[in-house]
């Protein structure tokens, strides 16, 4: 296995970092490379050199942090919601500039859509329809209500400034998940 260079992963962190710090100031459509690179205190070419345009940088950021979420998710696999969600909410406020902004822009669309169709993937292997209290219900709708409403939990949480403890918010969605899901 080759050993990444620091300067590279340096130099792409300080790019990752400061065009998540231009979203809070202004909408992703206005941002230049130029912009990121200025903030990132990098050359153009820099970015460039990593990252096809600004879109292919935030799609990169985006499939990080899903792909970030999957293997917690996969970690997780034997713990309880409660468990696993305080994995995913210490997360979450790990990375909360990313998430916080990325809820709140313009594109929040496209990252959510995202964000919604990763939830629904962890959680269909948990949903079961052929017994007990969900029996005889669509699956799909059942992964879409969860799905929505972690996503929807996640957002409230962050706009409303992360005014729950991690712990608190991640032990009571998870009582929510055990109670329905189980």
């Amino acid at each position: 296995m080759s050993k990444v260079d620091r300067r590279i992963t340096k130099s792409q962190e300080a790019i990752k970092k400061a065009v998540t710090e231009l979203m809070t100031e202004k909408s992703f459509d206005d941002i230049t490379i130029q912009d990121i690179a200025d903030k990132a205190n990098v050359n153009r070419g820099t970015i460039y050199l990593h990252f096809t345009d600004k879109y292919d940088l935030l799609d990169k950021m985006i499939e990080e942090h899903m792909n970030n979420l999957r293997e917690l998710c996969q970690s997780a696999s034997e713990m309880t919601f409660q468990e696993g969600n305080y994995i995913w909410f210490e997360y979450f406020e790990n990375n909360k500039l990313f998430f916080s902004t990325m809820l709140k822009s313009k594109g929040a669309h496209y990252f959510r859509s995202r964000f919604l169709e990763l939830v629904v993937q962890e959680y269909k292997p948990e949903v079961d329809t052929t017994e007990g209290k969900n029996q005889g219900l669509s699956e799909d709708v059942i992964l879409q209500f969860f799905a929505s409403a972690i996503v929807g939990t996640v957002e409230w949480w962050f706009k409303n400034g992360m005014h729950i403890p991690t712990h608190v918010i991640a032990e009571q969605t998870g009582v929510l998940l055990d109670r329905n899901l189980e």
